[in-house]
This record gives structure tokens, sequence and C-alpha cells, in this order.
């Protein structure tokens, strides 16, 4: 597949013609070769990656889970399923490993973006020594889009200014993205960009609308659109779903599919699983499953009471799995119709990390109760009581810890949890039918996310870079697998591989891992990593790590820890950092702030600002003061809204009057409302809160003034101490998304009038220092 192309320095230089130069065109010896476009070598194949998010181990069908997942059975009957496929534990180290042929503190994702430092290993800054597989491909003569979730971009870029140094499109490498930022989306109300402009889906979910549907039309669309044009370039195309991540929202018949089929609980699906997985041969026979993780609850020990909400949590997860399976085969229907299935390399990686054991013991039917410490609210009567919201859209509902673990099967512990296989370990699946890959076999040698990007150069016949743009590259640091697509017996060549999230870590190399939990999922820091306990397991004849040898074998113990010292100092990792507060404080940690300062003023046609990039108003009295004009027949509408109908506020008009709401999880709306209408002309309108003070979390007074007079007051009784949503936003003069107020619904809530700008000013009374430090880092790592 070789040609004459030098390839190691990107871009491709362009050569000067070196022939004859002649006076007049019609001469007869004037003679210049055509054109020719950059390609990759012959035989390069598309390239299509699936990475479903938060997907553990025994989930899916294709690898003995209780989830109906046919189209990825389907990629499997053509290809091979990857038993000892490895990610990072947690999502963007996972993405950013997978993205870049690199391990995750290599490209400064030892973390998430929210909790970065100065640190070279957790900067959540990519080196440009380590240009992403995207760029590579694209300067080699590739097409090259993202659709889905992303959340590589450091804190202070992901705002509509950029830079974009970090985004998909065009810093990653991605000609086109659709998708969202953050580390997770409202698959009913997403916030979604098209490259770097936010953009509004087509409809709300009483008019069909979900993000998983949508994002899968955007890929066929583009892949047929690509095709059409360019039938002669391959693509490569990540396909990374915000599925299975929290909230858990699918449409209610595929739910409605499982019912009954998780009565049983956690620790009998478990079972079942593990029966079906050796029966497929995904674990060896002489496999054992582990025992419950310690701190997660039987299934007896949880109460009648709550028994079948547990169970719908899990009929809701199987579905939106079932459902996203459902999108994947669109497009692959899509690539068959178009003619390249067959010359396409696709990966399908279910899941970035373990299963997610973020949604409490008992489940949320909102996850904002959690990261506002208000889980006091959300009792078992209160879960049991809203079992019919699940999936919907008046739920940003999570499974419960117990269901997490099952999904896990048949490793221990889960998502966050480097240290065990339950974390790190996700079904894989590769298949390339015209490319010599072998059509339903299985491969048990080892692989890590960090093996991708080789994989395709090597697939492409092109080589990694020395140069990309003018800066010397470091090598790849994965293993290409491609020696494994036609020999199942072919010997082991990924041998040694660190692992480590939050003080988790582990090393394996050849037949053992020596492994050391430092914290649960669930749990913040409690002791020195000096004080962690290593557990030593013989990978070879113990597939689970089920049983620990570390007793037995000290010295080998002994020599596996200094590997893992030795990998830690080469790869960034330290110094190893299991701090709350100090990342908390950009200042300490040494990352730069987007918003700073006790004021900001935004214009109108601003939306779409996350939470990092406005103004925080929580735990504080505030202003929202709005210089509009008012018509003579008056004016409706919204003048500013943060959140939306899971939490948040919002300054608008309403039948003439002006109104403030707050918006305590969807639980009570506060309303505060004028005597009466607002006169026509020209006002500067002002909402001003006095907080109550005495803690956080606290109610308040609302004044409402046109001009200096006042024309309404009320109380809002309860107040949002962390914050008010995961991905929805501050917009100006509209509510997008979900409504924060029933005073008006998801569309036609503009403001009629005319907005000149809005302004929030801070009091001096902030009372965010009294923070628990550690519920800081819950709050970060519920975002991801």
């Amino acid at each position: 597949m070789s040609d004459n192309l030098q390839r190691g320095a990107l871009p491709i230089p362009d050569l000067a013609y070196t022939g004859t130069v002649t006076y007049d065109a019609t001469d007869p010896d004037t003679h210049y070769p055509p054109i020719q476009p950059i390609r990759p070598p012959a035989g390069a194949p598309n390239v299509l990656v699936v990475l479903i998010d938060d997907t553990g181990f025994g989930a899916s069908s294709a690898f003995g889970g209780p989830v109906e997942t046919p189209n990825f059975e389907r990629v499997a009957a053509a290809g091979l399923k990857y038993t000892r496929f490895h990610t990072t534990a947690l999502c963007s180290p996972t993405r950013a490993a997978l993205l870049s042929g690199r391990n995750h503190h290599t490209v400064g994702m030892g973390g998430i973006t929210e909790i970065a430092t100065s640190a070279p290993g957790y900067s959540s800054v990519r080196p440009n020594s380590c240009a992403p597989l995207a760029e590579t491909l694209k300067l080699n003569g590739y097409n090259t889009a993202q659709f889905g979730k992303c959340h590589e971009v450091p804190v202070w870029q992901a705002s509509a200014i950029g830079p974009f140094d970090a985004w998909p499109s065009p810093g990653n490498g991605f000609e086109y993205f659709y998708g969202f930022i953050g580390g997770e989306t409202n698959q009913w109300y997403p916030a979604i960009y098209e490259n770097t402009t936010p953009v509004e889906p087509w409809g709300t979910p009483d008019e069909g609308y979900h993000f998983m549907a949508d994002m899968a039309d955007k890929a066929i669309a583009w892949t047929r659109e690509q095709k059409t044009l360019a039938p002669e370039v391959p693509s490569f195309t990540y396909f990374a779903p915000g599925a299975t991540h929290a909230p858990h929202h699918v449409p209610a018949e595929w739910a409605d599919k499982y019912k009954g089929k998780f009565d049983q609980g956690w620790d009998e699906v478990r079972k079942e699983t593990f029966a079906r997985q050796l029966e497929l041969g995904v674990v060896p026979a002489d496999a054992v499953l582990t025992a419950r993780s310690p701190g997660i609850p039987s299934w007896d020990e949880m109460s009648d009471l709550i028994k079948p909400a547990l169970a719908r949590q899990m009929e809701v997860y199987a579905g939106f799995l079932a459902y996203t399976d459902h999108h994947v085969g669109r497009l692959l229907d899509a690539y068959e119709e178009l003619g390249i299935l067959d010359d396409t390399l696709v990966y399908v990686i279910i899941g970035d990390n373990g299963a997610s054991a973020e949604g409490s013991m008992h489940g949320t039917t909102n996850e904002g109760f959690t990261i506002n410490h208000m889980n006091e609210i959300e009792t078992e009567q209160y879960v049991a009581d809203h079992i019919d919201e699940l999936g919907t859209p008046s739920s940003y509902n999570h499974y419960a810890v117990g269901w997490a673990h099952a999904m896990d099967t048949p490793y221990q512990w889960t998502k966050q949890v480097a240290s065990h296989w339950g974390g790190t370990r996700n079904g894989t699946i590769v298949s390339w039918p015209n490319g010599g890959v072998e059509k339903g076999g299985i491969r048990n040698q080892f692989s890590h996310v960090i093996d991708v990007a080789p994989t395709v150069l090597e697939a492409a016949g092109i080589p990694e870079p020395s140069t990309v743009h003018g800066v010397t590259q470091r090598p790849y640091e994965g293993t290409p697998m491609n020696y494994t697509f036609a020999d199942a017996e072919a010997e082991e060549r990924h041998v040694t591989q660190y692992f480590e999230m939050f003080g988790n870590r582990a090393i394996f190399h050849k037949d053992w891992t020596a492994v050391a939990k430092h914290k649960d999922p669930w749990l913040a820091s409690s002791h020195g990593l000096d004080d962690d306990v290593w557990e030593l397991y013989n990978v070879d004849e113990d597939w689970t790590q089920s049983t620990d040898l570390a007793a037995a074998e000290p010295e080998r113990l002994a020599h596996l820890q200094q590997l893992f010292l030795i990998q830690a100092a080469r790869f960034n990792v330290l110094p190893l950092d299991t701090r709350s507060a100090e990342r908390f404080n950009p200042d300490i940690a040494g990352r730069p702030q987007l918003i700073s300062g006790d004021t900001q003023t935004f214009y109108p046609g601003m939306k779409r600002l996350s939470e990092n990039s406005t103004i925080n108003i929580k735990n504080k009295s505030w202003t929202v003061t709005a210089k509009a004009t008012v018509p003579d027949a008056g004016a409706d509408g919204v003048l500013i809204a943060q959140g939306g109908a899971y939490g948040g506020w919002s300054f608008y008009t309403t039948g003439g009057a002006l109104a403030f709401a707050y918006n305590l999880l969807g639980i009570a709306v506060d309303v505060v409302r004028s005597d009466g209408a607002v006169a026509a002309g020209s006002h500067e309108l002002r909402a001003h809160f006095a907080y109550d003070g005495g803690g956080l979390g606290k109610g308040g007074t609302v004044t409402l003034f046109a001009g200096d007079e006042k024309i309404g007051e009320g109380r809002v009784q309860r107040t949002l101490p962390f914050q008010f949503t995961f991905d929805e936003t501050v917009d100006i003069g509209c509510d997008l998304a979900s409504p924060v107020s029933p005073d008006y619904g998801a569309t036609g809530n503009a403001f009629t009038g005319t907005l000149d700008w809005v302004r929030i000013d801070l009091g001096d009374d902030d009372h965010s220092h009294l923070i628990d430090d550690e519920h800081k880092l819950q709050v970060a790592m519920l975002k991801q």
C-alpha cells in the first residue's frame, strides 16, 4: 500500500516544479504534470470508531449481558470480539488516549477537564507533540468527522469564543463536528454544537426529538454526502453517543420492552450474565464470578418499597442501550447501502470505562439532588412515587450502584476504579471483511485504548509522523492490534500497561497484575497513598482477579510495584494527585479561569453559555438588570434564564407583568410577580435577590423594580448551592431547551419587546467558602 509520497513530515510538503518553463503556453515543450490531490495509500480503508459511554463489560448481549444489542452482534459476526480490551476507567482520559494513541497522562488528561492542574499529566492540555489521529489522517487525505460526545476541551476554552485548539473541529483534526462538549447532555434537550457554533435541536420531545436519533441522522447524512462527492476518498468517522451515560433518557416503548426482566435484582442478574458469558466463551471455562464489591448493598438489603423503582431504573437503562444499538445499526445500514461496509475498519468499543456507580445506593430521578447535596429530599418514598417519570423528559435519572456493579460482571468494581477490571475492561468488537479480519472469532490478547490509533495507521499504510506542523512528535505508546486479525494464537505484544485514576492504580505485566484501590467511586479520599493495600493477581490463571496472591508472592508484588513507579515516572503520572480542595481553586491548581470578577454583562443573541462561562450567583446576594423597551401593546417573554426544568432561574415578563422564577430541582418553582403590568417605554428592569445567609443553599427575598420604582416582592424558600444543571445554559432574550418556569413553554418564549443588554452584579455576602471541599470533587465527578 506504499506510494512515493513522503508522509513522515506533515503536512506533506508541496514540491516545486523543476522542469522546463516556456515563454508561451502553446509551445510544444510546455508540459506540467496534472494536479494530484493528496490521498491515502491505495487500499486504505474507511474507519468507523463507535465509542459507547458508561457501559460495562457485562451489559451488552454481545458479551453475555442482559441487554439485546443485535447490531453490536452483527459487527461481531463480521469480525472479532476482544475480551481483554481496556480503557482508563474514566471518560475524558479514555477519549484523549483513543484519539492520540498515547497514554492519558502523556496527553495531559489524568482526570477530567474540570479538575485540571498545571502538572503536565493533569493539565487537560494535549501537547502539540502528540498530534491526534484525526489530524494525521486528514493530512494524509482522509475526510474526518466526529459525532456526539467530546469532553476533552479545557474548561477555560469551553465557550463559543474558544480558542478552539482542543475542540474536535478544528483543533483535534475533524473537518466536521456535531455534538456536545461537556461530559453529558440531556438527550431530550441537548446543548449541541455544529463545529464551533451552538445550534438548536430540530424539535422538542413532544415532536419526537431525541439526541441519539439526531446524531445518527447527522452521521448518516455526512457519510452519504462524503461518498457522493468524493467516493474515492476514505473517511474516518468517530461516533461517540452520550448514551449510556446518565441521564438515562429513552422513549418509553424501548424501556417497556424490558418490563419485568430485572425484578430478580442485581445479584441474580450477575449470576445469569456470568452463565451466558461462559457459554459465549468471552470468559474462560475456569473463570470465577467475583464477590460483590465492599460497600455495595445486596438486592435483599433493599426495601420492598423501592424495589419496583430500582427494577424500572434498569429497564430504562436497558432500553437506552438497546435504543443506542438500534441507531448504530442505522449507521451500519447506511454504510451497507453505500457499498462501503466491507471496506471499513469498524471498532465498536462498548464503554469508555466501567458502568457508572455515581447514581447513589437507591438511584435518582434527578442527578441534581446528588450534585447539590440534597439527597435528603429524594427519599425512597420520593423515588418510588416518581417511578413513571424515569427516562422521560420529566427526569434526569441514573440507576443505583448495584446495577452498575451488575453491568460490570464478572469483575470487581466499576467506573473510576482503575485498579480493577470492572473499571477498565470493556468488550470491544473489530471488523474489516476486506482487510483480512477473521469473521466470528474471539481474541484474548491484551489490548488497550491507546492501541486503536496505531492499528488504524497500520491498516491504512500510513506511517506515524515524525513531525506535524513543524513540531517533532512523541511516538505512539500503543501497540497495533493488526497482528491478531487473522491469528487467534498470535503471541501477545502489548505486555505492559499501567492504570491510574484518582489514586486507584495498577500495573499489568505479562501474566500478572498488581493493584491498589485508593477510594470508592462514591466516597472521597480518606487516607494517604502509602496506606493503600496492594493486591496481586495471576491473570493467566485467574481471569477475573478473584484470588489475591499478595501474601503468597511478596517479592513478585514488590517487583510490580517498582515497575508501576517506573511507568508512572515515564508517562507523567507523577505526582499522584488525590487532592480535592486545591484542585478546585484555579489559582492553586494553576489553570486559567474564563470568568472572574463580580459583574458580567450579556447582550441579545448570546445563548448556550455554560456555567463555566458565566458568573456564579449561588450562595450570595445578587442583582439582575435588563435594559429593555416595552412596546405600547406590552411585552412577554424571557429576558434571561439559566438552567431549565430540573433546576434554574428565569427573569421574564408574562401577561405584561415582570416575574422572577426559581426552580428547585423540579420539585418546587417559586415565582415572584410584579403587582401590575410594566408600562410601555424604556426601562431598567431589575430583580434583586437578598440572600438570607447562614449557610449554603438558603433562601432569600426577591424585589422587583422598574427603574427605581419597586413593583413587586416575594420569597424564594431554598436555592441550589452547587450547580443548576449539567448542560442547560444561560440564554439571553429566551429560554432554550427545557423551560425554567411553568409560565411559558419550551418554545415561543422569546422576549417580544426590545432588549439592549442584561447585567448581573454580585453582592459581597458570599457563603461559598462553607462548601465542603470533598463534595466539590463529587460534583465534578458527576459531570463526566
